[in-house]
This record gives C-alpha cells, sequence and structure tokens, in this order.
C-alpha cells in the first residue's frame, strides 16, 4: 500500500524554485545598492557586506546548533534579508548595531517562527523598528549624500531627509510653500535619481521602480501590490493637498521621499507576509497606503512605510481567510 505524504498549499509545480526567486530579487536591488555606494560610498559597501554576513552568520549557527536541521543558507533568503535590512539603516550605523538587528531580524523574526515561510512578519523590517526603537539617534543620523569623485560642497557630517524637513517645518508653524523653499530641502530631480539623505535603499525612487519592473516582468511579483499602495498614498495626500495647499504637501512628494518605493515595492511583495490571492492583495495594499499617510501626516515619525506594513502583515491571515478562492466540486446540502 502507497503512503502519500500532503503538504501545505500552495500545490504548484513549475520550473521557480527559492533560490531562482531570491536571485532575481537581488537582481532587481542592483539598481538601488549601485546608487547607493554612488552617494555614501564605501560605507554603503560596508553596511551591506555586514548585513548580508551576519543574516546568513546567525542563520547557519541557529540551524546547525539550535534547530539541528538542514542549513538553507544557500536559497538566497537570508542574504535577500541581510540587503533589505541594510537598505533600511543610514550608511554611519556602527558595525555592532547593524548586528545586532540581523539577528533579531533572522533570530527572532524568521527562525523562531520555523524559517522561511512560517514568518508572519517582513523580518527585515522586525529587524529595523528593533534598531529604531533601540538605537533612535543613530537611525536618524543621516549622512550627507556626497557623490562619488564630486567636490565636496558642504562641511556637514549628517543632515535632515526630506520627509523630516517637512514635519520639522509643519510642526514649527511654516506653510508648505516655506519648507520646500529651505536649501536643505532636495529638489524634485535629487528625490528621483537619490541625491539626499536618507537610509541606503530608500534614496533613489529611480532604481526602486526599475527594480520593481524587473520583478513584475520576471512574475516575481504582482505589480497591483505595489501600484495600490502607491495610488492609496497618492490619492488621499492628495485630497488634503486639495483641501489645505498651505499645511498639506503635493502627493508626488510622498511619493519620491522616504521609504514609500521600497516598502511598497520590496518589502510589502514578500510572499510569506502577504496575502495570497489578488482581491488581498490590493485590500492589504491600500491598508499599508492609508496607514502610511496617517503616520506621516498625524503621527511622531515623519515616515510610515515600515509600521504600516508590520500592522498589516498581523492582518494577513485575516485577509487570506476573507479572501478565499471558491471551491470546486460537488458541495452535498444535508
Amino acid at each position: 500500500m502507497a503512503l502519500f505524504t500532503v503538504s501545505g498549499s500552495p500545490h504548484v509545480h513549475g520550473e521557480e524554485n527559492v533560490q531562482k526567486i531570491m536571485l532575481t530579487v537581488i537582481y532587481a536591488m542592483v539598481p538601488a545598492m549601485a546608487v547607493s555606494v554612488w552617494f555614501f560610498g564605501l560605507d554603503a559597501l560596508r553596511v551591506m557586506l555586514i548585513s548580508v554576513a551576519s543574516c546568513m552568520f546567525f542563520e547557519w549557527v541557529i540551524q546547525k546548533y539550535l534547530l539541528k536541521g538542514s542549513v538553507t543558507i544557500t536559497d538566497g533568503s537570508a542574504a535577500v534579508a541581510g540587503i533589505l535590512l541594510a537598505f533600511n539603516v543610514p550608511a554611519n550605523l556602527p558595525a555592532w548595531m547593524l548586528i545586532a538587528g540581523a539577528l533579531v531580524t533572522i533570530g527572532v523574526a524568521k527562525m523562531s517562527f520555523g524559517g522561511l515561510g512560517k514568518n508572519p512578519f517582513n523580518p527585515a523590517l522586525v529587524g529595523r523598528v528593533f534598531m529604531l526603537i533601540s538605537f533612535p539617534v543613530q537611525m536618524t543620523s543621516w549622512p550627507v549624500a556626497k557623490p562619488l569623485f564630486a567636490p565636496a560642497i558642504t562641511d556637514a557630517i549628517t543632515g535632515p531627509t526630506a520627509l523630516g524637513l517637512l514635519k520639522e517645518g509643519i510642526d514649527a508653524g511654516k506653510t508648505v510653500e516655506q519648507v520646500l523653499a529651505d536649501p536643505q530641502m532636495p529638489q524634485y530631480l535629487d528625490r528621483l535619481i537619490g541625491n539626499m539623505g536618507g537610509s541606503l535603499g530608500e534614496i533613489s525612487a529611480l532604481a526602486l521602480i526599475l527594480g520593481g519592473i524587473y520583478m513584475v516582468i520576471r512574475k516575481v511579483i504582482d505589480w497591483q501590490l505595489p501600484v495600490s499602495i502607491i495610488m492609496t498614498v497618492f490619492v488621499i495626500a492628495g485630497i488634503f493637498h486639495l483641501i489645505d495647499p498651505s499645511h498639506y504637501v503635493n502627493p508626488d512628494f510622498h511619493l519620491f521621499s522616504g521609504g514609500l518605493m521600497l516598502g511598497a515595492i520590496f518589502m510589502a511583495t514578500d510572499m510569506v507576509s502577504s496575502p495570497m490571492n489578488m482581491s488581498g492583495k490590493v485590500i492589504y495594499g491600500i491598508g499599508i497606503g492609508l496607514l502610511t499617510i496617517i503616520i506621516r501626516l498625524w503621527g511622531a515619525y515623519p515616515e510610515g512605510i515600515s509600521f504600516a506594513i508590520l500592522i498589516m502583515n498581523a492582518f494577513t491571515p485575516l485577509i487570506n481567510n476573507a479572501f478565499k478562492p471558491k471551491r470546486f466540486g460537488l458541495v452535498v446540502r444535508k
């Protein structure tokens, strides 16, 4: 008598596997990695190498000596988590803080739930929020961007982000027009290409969009999810801008400043912690966009995408349950 082992869904066979998918994601992040090195130099490379090495090391140690199971660091998921963690921190972050964040990313947010495919929250975001709460000064000290080989135009070592300048100015009673006229405020083109302060992976919206297009073409992510986040932020920010343009900035500022593009394209689309079907993905994306703009406009932090994604991660099981696909076959009614 033959015995069959039935594993959890989905039961779909194809040419793709975890290693190929993770490699595609890494390729998609290359433009953002290149931009971060261009504007922050060897510090950016240092942060990415330490983060990736730490995440892979902790996953290897936990699997080999604590879980005593098979070691899977070659599947690329730990490397992806390491790059994404590096993308969420400033280039001047001390190495030991980054290592602590990597331990939380892998040890707490991923392996404590059983490893890849079982974590309810995005591991890199858990690590980032842990560091933001534990080391708030270092996590919000942004190095000034200076292109490689460009002459120094400022003596400043650190400076505010575009969202930080906006929040500080509005809280101080300035109008949006006055805030945007601040000499420190990055111009539109700077925000698009990445010539501004911020986390490594969030500074260039253009590089992130190119990576997102590549992943959509390779069918690693569905375009509907990031677009639902971006459009929600754009519509809500646009409504408030129309109501009071002196107090609320135009919506494209929100799109190309801060970590919105990074979160929408690379973090929210995590296959494990996001909903499974398309209707659920759209609802999930709308929720992330709504929470992001609420935190940005009225919260204590100028940025909100990380918290928004983690909050919606918690709702993913409910969304999956609410948008179950129809069952096929006969239904016997008693």
